[in-house]
């Protein structure tokens, strides 16, 4: 398993991040997350011939990801039904379930890497001293390939929504 340091910062202090990294170019690894509003497996053949925004963020219940996922489900209600966005946190998936009623957020999949990992680890973003994600985003395109990629540099730091958002439009 690759490790890499010196990409994130969590609470002012590097971490270590687990897993093969994926940016443009490369194809969209399978994953398996539990989805907070059923407790259904959802997987990246679940978005199969749509374009897929992926965000990842480190827990629902903290002010930047509280703000970054009611963000992307306030973009989503401007986007073709062409679009799905998928936020993954290892936040319980009942806890994410309580936190998207308490929001509103109702527009996107939100879901829990909690119990495996496989998503952290398949996209490189698994804080290996925090057992959380890092915030990223990623596109992927209606063929299966990553069109853009953000790794934010700390977890305190919002992603460019606007170009997450463009690329994601560019592909419909």
């Amino acid at each position: 398993m690759t490790e890499r340091t010196g990409l994130f910062k969590f609470g002012g202090a590097d971490v270590t991040l687990q897993g093969n990294p994926v940016g443009p170019g490369d194809k969209a690894p399978d994953f398996g997350v539990i989805r907070a509003a059923d407790g259904t497996k959802v997987s990246l053949k679940d978005f199969a011939g749509k374009v897929l925004v992926i965000a990842s963020v480190p827990s629902l219940d903290t002010g930047v990801c509280s703000t970054e996922t009611r963000r992307f489900n306030q973009e989503a209600s401007n986007l073709s039904s062409d679009v799905n966005i998928l936020t993954v946190s290892c936040d319980l998936p009942y806890a994410q379930k309580r936190w998207c009623g308490a929001e509103g957020v109702d527009r996107i999949t939100v879901a829990s890497d909690h119990y495996d990992t496989s998503f952290g680890l398949a996209y490189g973003v698994l804080m290996k001293e925090k057992r959380l994600l890092a915030r990223a985003v990623w596109v992927v395109g209606k063929d299966g390939k990553v069109t853009y990629h953000q790794l934010c540099a700390a977890a305190g730091v919002e992603p460019d929504y606007e170009q997450a958002i463009a690329a994601a439009k560019a592909l419909v």
